[in-house]
């Protein structure tokens, strides 16, 4: 097998493992489970206007069309784990398609195809190919923006046209910061480039035509639909939520505070098994005097480190924060890497080796169901609720336990508030730490029926004696 034939079975591999993946692992808590039952109540109530956090709470804090992509495939073949994370698939395989294409109009068909396996192989990558959240549909939309200028420039009017469309992707993503993760890098490579009269050759008319069309109707509905969610979105998730720390305001949860600049240290997992290469690199780099001052390397450097400039000060950051970077990382490494006069086919293969084995891994203990111990979802325990009874919750909100149940299991926060509800056959999710309380509320409740590392299902024979 030759290098490039390689380089496509290792593609082919990893989504394999990933559609396998989707299928045997359970949604898991707490952001996946929180936007999969987003997704799902959203069929459910037929209201694809305005997302719900609870039925008739909405949630404000994204745009959906995140939500819509796992909505229409919960729609279209039922609800299940593989159909809420269809959407998300699609937009990484989109996402990994434009990156490609790309790289094959700036350089040779091998280094494009290497660079989108290195993309895709990359930790954070392959775990948000098909995971839902937003931040892969945003990758999506400023890879998409970012490529469709840069090919634009020159002049093609449908990598302009891109361009245009990226930006809408992105507002519907995850809203204003889209725009800041394109046009920063924009910006600073056209005051880099200069050449300003090239702005022209982008179909601005109609493109801004386009991103007006898709992207308006959506926030002037929702504002109509709930008062107060621009105010919100706008101030309090895009402002305050990063200026912040433990910014008290969220409405859906409490904010994720890091040390500053911590933001780099995230990258360096997130772009895992290629992140220990970065030295090296840069060695036979300065060894080979190879010069990075072309105009290709600075917009992939400005495209890739953009993300962790932003988010350096910030004060509420999650490690899918970088993912937007990716893509251009990967790029600029292989170009590099192969400028450096280095082929570099072992590391290649070793890096896609790790990922494939470690993937491995963990398809075979979903498979086998060894995952019940540190996978955080109910997904499993409420599998194995044999009753045709009612099913409740102790303690605090838990979504895969909603998503599993399609939104019926009941929510207590004590076990007193169990008397008057309970009957023989229901069951009752209990966390470990409430058991004792429990047993002593309802002395005749059995063993546990089944557990896994957070909560026992509990089946009493009777609420009381």
């Amino acid at each position: 097998m030759n290098k490039f034939g390689l380089l496509l079975f290792g593609l082919i591999l990893l989504l394999a493992l990933r559609l396998l993946a989707m299928i045997w692992l359970p949604i898991l808590d707490s952001t996946e489970a929180r936007y999969a039952e987003i997704a799902r109540k959203m069929v459910e109530t037929g209201n694809w206007i305005t997302p719900q956090f609870d039925y008739g709470v909405s949630f404000w804090a994204k745009p959906p069309l995140h939500t819509w992509l796992s909505a229409i495939g919960m729609d279209l073949f039922g609800v299940s784990p593989f159909t809420a994370r269809l959407g998300i698939l699609l937009s990484a395989m989109a996402t990994l398609t434009i990156l490609w294409r790309w790289a094959r109009s700036v350089t040779e068909d091998q280094t494009a195809i290497a660079a989108t396996l290195v993309a895709a192989s990359s930790v954070l990558f392959f775990a948000s190919s098909a995971f839902v959240q937003t931040d892969m549909v945003l990758t999506l939309g400023v890879t998409a923006g970012m490529a469709g200028f840069y090919n634009g420039l020159n002049g093609s009017r449908r990598w302009g046209l891109l361009f245009f469309l990226g930006i809408a992707i992105g507002l519907l993503a995850k809203g204003p910061i889209a725009g800041v993760l394109t046009m920063t890098p924009i910006t600073i490579w056209m005051l880099w480039r200069g050449s300003w009269r090239d702005l022209f050759r982008l179909p601005w008319i109609t493109g801004v035509a386009l991103v007006c069309v898709l992207v308006i109707p959506w926030y002037a509905a929702a504002e109509i639909a709930t008062p107060g969610f621009l105010e919100y979105f706008i101030i309090g998730e895009h402002i305050q939520r990063f200026l912040q720390p433990g910014w008290s305001g969220d409405l859906y949860g409490a904010g994720r505070e890091q040390p500053k600049g911590f933001i780099w240290l995230f990258w360096i997992i997130a772009t895992l098994p290629w992140s220990p290469l970065l030295p090296f690199l840069i060695y036979k780099l300065r060894k080979n005097r190879v010069s990075i001052k072309d105009g290709l390397y600075i917009y992939l450097l400005a495209f890739a480190l953009t993300p962790l400039v932003f988010f350096t000060f910030a004060a509420n950051i999650l490690i899918a924060y970088v993912l937007p970077g990716i893509p251009a990382a990967a790029l600029l490494a292989v170009i590099l890497w192969r400028k450096s006069g280095y082929k570099g086919a072992f590391w290649l293969k070793l890096g896609t080796a790790e990922v494939v084995v470690i993937s491995s891994i963990l398809v075979g203990i979903s498979i086998l169901g060894l995952d019940r111990s540190f996978a955080p979802s109910e997904g499993r325990l409420i599998a194995d609720y044999p009753g045709q009874g009612r099913l409740a919750i102790l303690g605090g909100r838990n979504y895969s336990s909603e998503f599993y149940t399609e939104g019926k299991i009941l929510r207590f926060q004590t076990p007193e508030e169990l008397d008057g509800w309970l009957e023989p056959g229901d069951g009752v999710l209990v966390p470990k730490y409430l058991a004792e309380p429990f047993k002593a509320q309802f002395a005749n409740a059995p063993e546990a029926f089944a557990e896994d590392r957070k909560y026992f299902l509990f089946i009493p024979i009777s609420a009381t004696e």
